[in-house]
């Protein structure tokens, strides 16, 4: 089984260079106005369409659940190296488990994670966690998808 995307955006070069970091893989097709990543792990079907405009995003982001903490760290490595890591937490609690994760804006200003989750927790989130926010945007909340409490873990 394999998920499906697909994304607008308005650079397709700088997005097809920042799913090419994130996801490890190469887009199997590539266009002047579209691009086809095709990945076993994640089992995914990402497809990227170049657009004069893309609509404003809301506050949700995605996430690439990995069994452990060296896939968060191998994944850390190849977005720092690339200058697309905008942050790394390790061992914090958010929506309501103990993870280790690494964050990461594409383009078009989607919000992604590769994490692991160490256990489940009572709390929320660790006084010292910036949970599901991106650091810059300390306004966007915990774990809110929608208007939900608890974000949904894909696994």
């Amino acid at each position: 089984m394999k998920t499906h995307l697909n994304f607008a955006t308005t650079d397709l070069a700088r997005s097809v260079e920042f799913y090419s970091t994130l996801l490890n893989a190469r887009p199997k097709k590539l266009l002047a106005d579209y691009a086809l990543f095709i990945t076993d792990w994640p089992g995914l079907e990402l497809a990227l369409d170049a657009v004069d405009s893309a609509p404003q995003l809301s506050g949700d982001h995605y996430g690439v659940f990995v069994e452990t903490v060296e896939e968060v760290e191998r994944a850390a490595a190849r977005l720092e190296e690339a200058g697309l890591a905008s942050s790394v937490q390790r061992e914090q609690t958010c929506c309501y488990a103990s993870q280790t994760k690494v964050w990461a804006t594409d383009p078009a200003g989607r919000r992604w994670e590769v994490y692991t989750v160490h256990q489940e927790s009572a709390e929320r989130e660790s006084s010292d966690s910036t949970c599901c926010a991106d650091p810059v945007d300390a306004d966007v909340g915990c774990c809110t998808h929608s208007g939900a409490d608890v974000e949904p873990r894909l696994r």
